[in-house]
């Protein structure tokens, strides 16, 4: 057999640091994780191929080639999906459907021939199975959740890691909390499946000997789930890996903001070399975590949470909502000053949407609210169901919100906040230095320190930091890199308001 697996384009977003990565280099941040151990679950006499069109394009030749052509995506890939898969049926090529956006929507999609849904591990075997018998279904789909120690390493080999600023490694899947926005329960459940220590160093080895050097993203759903696990048997092996490697990766990772109550874990997470964080802090309105049953958030010091984990050592990534029905009029002055006085640089602010199967879809749809489809995307002014405030308002207000925490002025306050606060451990490694990174300094110089219109807030900001912090003067131009990614999405997401307030007043 031979085996084409495509990954979908993203769009330009927050989360693709596209416009950072040029200068480093690079076309995409990370791999697609899921074809790769896909790829490392089908035969090994079998030819495989992958075509990842956020670094490379897909030929003609290489659909004619394949006897089968493999698709995973995430929702926000959904257009990009339907054009691989249009240009497969017009070559007249089999395809198989599977990913998160197809277990939760695939009735959606004409032109695939089968799906095979929910985890590889459990709906893969019969599929490959029904195809030595010759009397494949169209559709495989499971509730099992699998033990993940049976997951084989990512075949690297179908990749160049030279195209990418980070690799992955997933540890769990699942998450013991429950908010109703969230999907994650949905697809990978509510018990945190882990893999063993042994396995985690396996994966540690071959990504080394692979040559990857640098920046290791943790893709759990919450990396956290299991505390005793990770303070037992995971950090204690990571760490020592590390040690003995002499810090050769960068890890950093999702995680919930209890993270913050636990000193050991903390300690632990930032000997084995993490130094960033994500957190779904969500909103500073206590009612609209409530609502949302955002409970690990709920009843405590948000902004002193933030300011420990900087304090330990881990710059923290925040991901924020608005929308929720119980937001009021001032929510957005209030995410405003939460995000400027936490120093959460890294401010990922979206609209609430209601992805498929949640709880908060199922109660939307029983009010009669929904709308649209999910686009995937919570940050291109779309919504798929009615909410409470005022649209108008609402689309405002994020805008506002957008426009303000993304500004030079205040991104760069914001960058200073963080730096007073961050304590990095000195026991860390650092990133390799290549020559891409060099040329990145450079441009980086001529780009923002001559050409954008934040200019002086940059130069004050690296005369600043050299004088007093210059051992943050890497991370430092990592964030002024990110911060001159969002005011272009901004702009461009400026342009989508622009055009939505014109298609209002037609």
């Amino acid at each position: 057999m031979k085996i084409l697996l495509v990954y979908p384009h993203y769009p330009d977003t927050f989360w693709s640091f596209r416009h950072a990565l040029k200068f480093i280099s690079k076309k995409a941040n990370f791999p697609p994780l899921g074809l790769l151990t896909v790829a490392a679950m089908l035969p090994g006499e079998w030819e495989k191929r992958l075509v990842d069109l956020n670094v490379q394009s897909l030929s003609d030749e290489n659909i004619r080639w394949a006897d089968y052509v493999f698709v995973s995506a995430m929702v926000v890939q959904k257009e990009s999906a339907r054009e691989v898969i249009a240009r497969c049926n017009k070559l007249k090529a089999k395809v198989v459907a599977g990913g998160p956006l197809f277990t939760t929507g695939f009735e959606e999609f004409e032109g695939v021939d089968h799906f095979v849904l929910g985890e590889a591990e459990a709906t893969l075997p019969p599929f490959l199975s029904d195809l030595t018998r010759g009397c494949l279904k169209p559709v495989y789909a499971s509730d099992e959740r699998p033990d993940i120690d049976r997951t084989p390493l990512p075949m690297w080999s179908l990749i160049n890691m030279k195209h990418y600023s980070a690799m992955s490694l997933q540890y769990s899947r699942g998450c013991p909390f429950d908010c109703d926005f969230c999907d994650i329960i949905v697809l990978n459940g509510h018990t945190p499946r882990t893999k063993a220590s042994q396995q985690m160093t396996k994966e540690l080895d071959a990504l080394y000997t692979a040559g990857w050097r640098g920046s290791l993203f943790i893709v759990d759903d919450n990396f956290i789930g299991n505390k005793r696990k990770l303070k037992e048997e995971t950090l204690p092996a990571i760490i020592a890996w590390q040690k003995e490697k002499k810090y050769p990766f960068l890890p950093f990772t999702e995680a919930s903001i209890n993270l913050a109550d636990d000193d050991e874990l903390l300690r632990l997470m930032t000997e084995a070399g993490f130094n960033r964080v994500f957190v779904g802090i969500e909103t500073p309105n206590e009612d609209s975590l409530v609502e949302c049953n955002k409970m690990q958030n709920s009843n405590r010091d948000l902004a002193a949470a933030v300011k420990k984990l900087q304090n330990a050592g881990l710059e923290v990534m925040g991901g924020f909502i608005l929308g929720f029905d119980s937001d009021p009029a001032s929510i957005f002055s209030k995410q405003i000053h939460f995000i400027q006085n936490t120093g959460i640089v890294t401010a990922m602010v979206g609209l609430l949407n209601a992805p498929k199967g949640t709880r908060l879809y199922k109660r939307l749809k029983s009010e009669n609210r929904l709308t649209t489809n999910f686009t995937g995307d919570n940050t291109d002014f779309s919504m798929n169901f009615i909410p409470r405030m005022k649209l108008e308002t609402l689309m405002t207000g994020y805008k506002n919100v957008l426009d303000t925490i993304y500004s030079p002025r205040h991104y760069y306050e914001r960058v200073v906040t963080f730096l007073k606060e961050y304590k990095p451990r000195k026991t860390a490694g650092i990133s390799q230095l290549r020559l891409s990174h060099v040329t990145g300094f450079f441009r980086a110089l001529w780009v923002l320190g001559f050409m954008d219109k934040g200019k002086r807030y940059f130069w004050r900001l690296i005369f600043t930091t050299l004088l007093k912090r210059p051992r943050k003067l890497p991370i430092s131009l990592g964030l002024l890199l990110s911060g001159f990614h969002f005011r272009k999405v901004v702009e461009s997401y400026n342009k989508v308001f622009l055009s939505l307030q014109h298609q209002d007043v037609q």
